[in-house]
C-alpha cells in the first residue's frame, strides 16, 4: 500500500537528542471513518490515494495503522503563553513522519488528537469534531488566500466521544507542515541541561531550512535576520485579510514563518483595531492591532536563544542581537505601506499616503464597517449593504482617493488588478464557520462545510455563490468568541 500511495519517509528529525522528543505510537481508536479529504493537496506532495477505499484511509489517518516508514514522535518544546513561560510539548499530537517529495520537498506529517503523550499535562489528548474541521477549513482559506501556512489533508471521526463543556464527538486532523520548529523549540533547547542540544537544534534547522547561510559570517545572526523578514510578511499578511490568530504564544511561532495552531482565531468583520475573539484573552494581548508588537516579543525571545550562538561574549551577542530586532518596526512599517498602497491600487509613493489609510481605517472603526467588504465597496464588487458608503465623510475621503489614483498616471485597469490581487472577496465569515460547524457535528451533514471550502477557494475571484458570503454577521448583542478546543 505505501508504493501505491507514493509515501517516501526521511524521518531526520527523530535523530535529534532524546531529550527532545518522545516516541511512542497514536493511542488507537474505536471506529475511525474519514470525514474529509484533501485530495488536492495530497497530490501537491505526490500522493495517491485514488485506489485505496474509504476503510483503510480511516485506518490510515486515526493512526490505527501506521504507513511503512513512518517513525511517531512528539515534540518537546517550551513557550511564553500569553506572556508567562512553560515547558510544554505536544500534548495531543504526533508527528508521524517526513514525507519528502520527487522534487525533494520536505514535509511533516502530523497528527492532532492522538491519544496521551508525557507532554499532555493531565489533558486526554484528544481532539473534537468541530475544532478539527474548524482548522481544516481556516487553513485551506489561508492557503488560498496566499499566506504562508500549515494545511489540513484529512479530518477522521474517531467513533469515541471528548469531554470538554460537553460530550463531543473525537477526531483526528493530520497536518503538514514544512517543519514544526518553534521559536519556543529554541526555548527549549536553550535551557536544556545538555549545552550540546542547541547546537545541535541549530545546525539541524539551518541544514534543513535555510542551508546557503551555513557558510557565512555569523548564521546565527542571519538565521535571526530570516525568520524576522519572514514574520513582518506574514503578519501583514494577517492584517491584510483582517485574521487574528488568537494565540501567539511562541511556541506558535515557526522558524519557517507558517501560520500553525488554528486554535481560537477568527477573522474580523466590523474593523476595530482592539478586537479580540479567543475567550481567554482577557486583556487583549493578542488583539488585532497587538499582532505586529507581539511578533516583535516573540523574536526577542528567539534572539535570547541565540545568544550562545551568536557570540562566546555575551554583551557583545545582545548588542548584535538588538541591532537586529530593531529593525523590525521599520521593515514591518515598509511592508504595511506597501500592502495599504496594493489594497488601495497604488502605484509609487506620496508623502499624503499614509495619512490616507490612517483616514479610511479611522473612518470604518467609527462607523462600524465591514474591513473586507469596504474594499470590496471600492473595487465595485460588493452587491449588498452598502448603504453604509452612503456618507459625507466617506464621500470626502474616497474623492481624495480618487485624486491620489490620478497620480499612477496609468490605467485604472491595473490599479483595480492590484486591488483584486490582494482585496479577497470573502473570508471565512465567522457566522458561516460556526453555521456549517453545528450542521457537520449535529447533523452529520457536510454539505454547508463543502460549499463554504468551495468559495473559500477562489477568495479573489467572483464566482456564482461569492455574494452569498460577503455579507456580515447579523446584528447581535452577544460578542462572538472562540475557544481553543481543549
Amino acid at each position: 500500500m505505501n508504493k501505491k500511495i507514493g509515501w517516501q519517509f526521511d524521518n531526520s528529525y527523530s535523530k535529534l537528542p532524546e531529550s527532545m522528543l518522545s516516541r511512542l505510537n497514536p493511542t488507537a481508536v474505536k471506529s475511525p471513518k474519514v470525514v474529509l479529504f484533501n485530495y488536492s493537496l495530497s497530490k501537491e506532495i505526490g500522493l495517491n490515494f485514488s485506489d485505496i477505499d474509504n476503510k483503510k484511509m480511516a485506518l490510515l489517518f486515526s493512526g490505527n495503522q501506521l504507513p511503512q516508514g513512518s517513525e511517531a514522535i512528539a515534540q518537546a518544546y517550551a513557550g511564553h503563553q500569553f506572556g508567562h513561560f512553560t515547558m510544554l510539548g505536544d500534548g495531543r499530537a504526533l508527528m508521524i513522519g517526513e514525507h519528502v517529495t520527487h522534487d525533494k520537498k520536505r514535509y511533516d506529517i502530523q497528527f492532532k488528537g492522538s491519544g496521551i503523550t508525557p507532554y499532555s499535562r493531565n489533558g486526554d489528548g484528544r481532539a473534537a469534531l468541530g475544532p478539527m474541521l474548524r482548522e481544516y477549513i481556516i487553513s485551506e482559506s489561508m492557503h488560498h488566500l496566499g499566506i504562508p501556512t500549515t494545511r489540513s489533508l484529512a479530518v477522521v471521526e474517531t467513533g469515541e466521544s471528548v469531554v470538554r463543556e460537553t460530550i463531543l464527538k473525537g477526531a483526528i486532523l493530520t497536518r503538514v507542515a514544512s517543519s514544526h520548529i518553534r521559536v519556543g523549540t529554541f526555548q527549549y533547547a536553550y535551557l536544556s541541561k545538555n549545552k550540546n542540544d542547541l547546537k545541535i537544534l541549530f545546525d539541524y534547522t539551518v541544514q534543513r531550512h535555510y542551508p546557503h547561510i551555513k557558510k557565512l559570517k555569523s548564521p546565527a545572526v542571519e538565521l535571526l535576520k530570516i525568520v524576522l523578514e519572514k514574520q513582518v510578511n506574514l503578519i501583514c499578511n494577517w492584517m491584510r485579510v483582517g485574521f487574528i490568530h488568537g494565540v501567539m504564544n511562541t511556541d506558535n511561532m515557526t522558524i519557517s514563518g507558517e501560520t500553525i495552531d488554528y486554535g481560537p482565531c477568527a477573522f474580523m468583520d466590523k474593523y476595530d483595531p482592539n478586537t479580540v475573539f479567543s475567550s481567554i484573552d482577557h486583556y487583549g494581548r493578542y488583539s488585532y492591532l497587538n499582532q505586529p508588537s507581539i511578533a516583535k516579543w516573540n523574536l526577542e525571545r528567539f534572539a535570547e536563544s541565540l545568544i550562545p550562538k551568536i557570540n562566546t561574549d555575551t554583551k557583545k551577542a545582545i548588542s548584535v542581537a538588538s541591532e537586529v530586532l530593531k529593525e523590525f518596526p521599520k521593515k514591518y512599517k515598509n511592508i504595511w505601506f506597501e500592502m495599504m498602497r496594493k489594497k488601495l491600487g497604488l502605484l509609487g509613493e506620496d508623502p499624503k499616503d499614509e495619512e490616507l489609510f490612517i483616514e479610511l481605517l479611522s473612518w470604518m472603526h467609527k462607523n462600524e464597517a465591514d474591513y473586507t467588504n469596504t474594499f470590496c465597496y471600492l473595487m465595485k464588487e460588493l452587491k449588498q449593504d452598502k448603504n453604509i458608503y452612503d456618507n459625507e465623510e466617506f464621500i470626502s475621503w474616497k474623492k481624495k482617493w480618487e485624486d491620489r489614483i490620478k497620480l499612477n498616471n496609468n490605467s485604472s485597469e491595473k490599479s483595480l488588478k492590484l486591488m483584486h490581487d490582494v482585496n479577497p472577496l470573502v473570508i471565512p465569515r465567522n457566522h458561516l464557520v460556526e453555521e456549517a460547524l453545528k450542521n457537520a457535528t449535529e447533523n452529520d451533514d457536510l454539505t454547508k462545510v463543502q460549499d463554504l471550502l468551495k468559495v473559500l477557494q477562489n477568495p479573489y475571484k467572483n464566482i456564482s455563490i461569492t455574494s452569498k458570503y460577503q455579507s456580515p454577521p447579523p446584528k447581535s448583542s452577544k460578542k462572538y468568541q472562540t475557544y481553543c478546543g481543549t
